[in-house]
């Protein structure tokens, strides 16, 4: 017999069933007993009445909570049961690995009695049983679907970029360098360099979704040292408006994909009406979102004055919200003086750049890229790099490279952005911190 998931119990009435899964609740009376069974599509009553098998009985007795179950049974249409008005009347039953009692810690019990995040962490595996977690991956897995084809339907080309790099991929920080054979390699920290090669290789647009590393010793809710990075970058465009009217419509995109399929469980699991964004986003210059701090007396400190900080970000998301009732703001015009040597700059002090803030949260960072050789040459070198270490990518900027730029995002920044959480180890599978390797 085939198993059927219990999602799919509905088109089996009157039907012999095998179903497998957890054992969620097991209520055991005098006369009868209850098992609620638990597996990725659903809950179940599956019933057994004692004296129709006693040994049977016994066994489901010696049951505990989380064990790994598959039972057969028939499949009743019954109104009264909550659990999608049916049940199985039990048959069989075998224990494929009982758990040990008690668990680390009660999965499905009140938010509020749920053990500290860190101690789930180091329990990741019963962790993610929770119903938020499954349908958390659940929204992931379709949204990055939804990002895969927004990209294929306008031709762009899936890369893999490796994550070994002879050089740094940014800057000389944040950098994970490992021994390589008799010489040094770096952990890549941004598909950067490969993604803009794909352009003098002639791509024309490509995309990436993969690891990528940064040493950065922060513990805040929003960092992490290995994260998923979504990348996208694009040939002959006109500008960096080019590249934010790609990037939030393909956000609204995906939005709508997981709102068609998730959008119903979304407001029942999290308590929240997924909302899909309004294109164009509003976009703010730099100078004007500094103006705005002050008008709402938000004061940066002085080694971000031409940055913002957490803070900021915050402020300028809760203005924009109040003003034009958007989530998403794009704060544009960065200063070359912040940005990386290969962002176009825009007149003698700006660039062709910008930051996609969502919720008060930076998610994004983007811009045009200078293609030009010796004008890249010349900006490397205003940033006081040397061109040797990373004379191979200056090469790509020597025989036609058209012009062209693209953004980067996290992916579990995204998460928390669109289901509205507030601490990134949340939103990924396993997290990678300053003292976290495990599990």
């Amino acid at each position: 017999m085939e198993r059927t998931l219990i999602g799919d119990l509905r088109n089996h009435l009157d039907q012999a069933v095998m179903v497998k899964g957890w054992l969620h609740v097991l209520r055991d009376q005098k006369k009868i007993q209850f098992i609620v069974l638990r597996d990725v599509s659903g809950m179940v009553q599956i019933t057994h009445w004692k004296p129709n098998d006693e040994k049977l009985a016994e066994l489901i007795s010696t049951l505990t909570t989380e064990s790994a179950l598959r039972v057969t049974g028939k499949v009743i249409d019954n109104p009264q049961v909550k659990l999608g008005g049916l049940e199985i009347q039990l048959e069989s039953l075998a224990v494929e690995n009982l758990a040990e009692t008690p668990l680390p810690f009660e999965p499905f019990g009140e938010a509020e009695n749920l053990p500290a995040l860190d101690y789930r962490l180091d329990w990741r595996f019963m962790d993610l049983r929770r119903t938020e977690n499954l349908l958390l991956f659940k929204v992931q897995t379709t949204m990055e679907m939804a990002l895969r084809e927004f990209w294929t339907q306008r031709g762009y080309i899936e890369m893999h970029s490796p994550k070994l790099m002879g050089s740094p991929s940014e800057s000389g920080a944040e950098l994970f360098e490992l021994n390589y054979f008799e010489t040094k390699a770096y952990l890549a920290q941004s598909p950067q360099f490969y993604k803009q090669m794909a352009m003098a290789a002639g791509f024309e647009g490509v995309f990436e979704i993969g690891p990528v590393f940064r040493a950065d010793p922060s513990f805040t809710s929003r960092h992490m040292t290995e994260f998923t990075s979504i990348d996208l970058e694009i040939s002959w465009i006109e500008s960096e408006e080019d590249v934010m009217s790609n990037q939030e419509r393909m956000l609204q995109y995906a939005f709508q994909r997981v709102k068609d399929a998730h959008g119903d469980q979304i407001k029942k699991v999290f308590g929240l009406d997924l909302e899909v964004p309004q294109v164009p986003f509003p976009r703010v210059p730099m100078a004007e979102s500094h103006k705005i701090l002050k008008e709402v007396g938000y004061q940066l400190p002085p080694e971000k004055k031409n940055d913002l900080d957490p803070g900021a970000e915050r402020a300028l998301g809760e203005y924009i919200k109040q003003k034009t009732g958007s989530d998403f703001v794009f704060i544009t015009d960065w200063p070359f003086a912040v940005r990386p040597f290969y962002h176009m700059k825009k007149g003698d002090s700006l660039t062709h750049s910008f930051d996609l803030l969502a919720n008060g949260l930076e998610i994004t960072t983007g811009a045009q890229r200078e293609h030009r050789y010796e004008v890249l040459l010349a900006q490397a070198r205003e940033k006081g790099l040397t061109p040797e270490p990373i004379q191979f990518y200056l090469d790509f900027f020597r025989y036609g490279c058209p012009p062209h730029g693209g953004y980067g995002l996290g992916l579990s920044r995204l998460l928390m952005v669109m289901l509205k959480l507030t601490n990134i180890r949340e939103t990924v599978y396993l997290f990678r911190g300053p003292n976290r390797l495990q599990p």
